[in-house]
């Protein structure tokens, strides 16, 4: 896969990715198994200044990202609109979450439009083909926004993580989050391991995890697991399950 970023600070990209012993990005770049491309939208200004950001028409606080050099850097890249999405980040955006992640995951190559200042000239959200925000927040530039989407598809690519369990199993998929885990010792502190997990019986420690999913899901994110119990997601046995955890007033139904 491919990931091209737009940005007036390309270099935070460089730092934060490179370290194969750190990084699951880098170690990605290392296998081959990842191509990532930082572009200075500076390099696709025509004056002295290099000017990326000017003064709205009509007045008011702030400065805008200009149109011209985010138009003229994602045709010099020369997409194929089949392979490739071109993404926007922006506060406007849908909020970024797993799903989203894997649907990135499954393109040959993603462009990464990052803003700055007051927003982007209107006209730039003509080229996206979607419009991302990692949450209901404001951050001063779009660079940090862009890292997580790149971490987040980069360990969904094959092979990246090694363990491919790793990435089905871990929160968010299903709309659950992740089972409760514990490693030794299995008593500390009068703090013990659940017996089932050290039972050896494959099929019960799948039913508890499954489970205590559930049930950690609904304690912590009960708009997951009512997502989930509405679209289908869940077996006859686990619906009535999140019938008694949440009760049919909080499912929506």
């Amino acid at each position: 896969m491919r990931i091209d970023t737009l940005s007036v600070f390309p270099q935070v990209f460089s730092g934060s990715f490179s370290a194969v012993d750190t990084s699951i990005v880098g170690r990605a770049r290392q296998k081959g198994l990842l191509e990532l491309y930082n572009h200075d939208l500076r390099d696709f200004t025509h004056d002295r200044h290099r000017t990326t950001d000017d003064e709205p028409y009509g007045g008011g606080q702030g400065l805008l990202m200009k149109v011209e050099p985010v138009f003229e850097a994602l045709d010099s890249l020369n997409l194929n609109p089949e392979t490739s999405e071109v993404v926007v980040l922006s506060p406007a955006g849908r909020r970024f979450d797993q799903t989203q992640a894997r649907e990135l995951s499954r393109l040959q190559r993603l462009v990464l439009v990052c803003g700055h200042y007051e927003g982007f000239d209107e006209r730039v959200y003509t080229r996206a083909d979607r419009i991302i925000s990692i949450g209901d927040f404001i951050l001063t530039g779009g660079e940090l926004a862009a890292m997580c989407i790149i971490d987040a598809v980069c360990r969904l690519l094959p092979d990246v993580l090694g363990d491919e369990r790793s990435a089905i199993d871990e929160s968010f998929n299903d709309n659950l989050l992740e089972y409760p885990q514990y490693t030794r010792p299995a008593d500390y502190r009068g703090l013990s391991v659940p017996a089932v997990l050290l039972s050896g019986n494959h099929a019960l420690i799948a039913k508890w995890r499954r489970e205590q999913s559930i049930i950690k899901t609904a304690t912590k994110r009960p708009d997951l697991l009512a997502a989930a119990y509405r679209n289908g997601m869940l077996d006859a046995y686990e619906q009535d399950l999140v019938r008694q955890l949440l009760g049919e007033a909080d499912l929506g139904c």
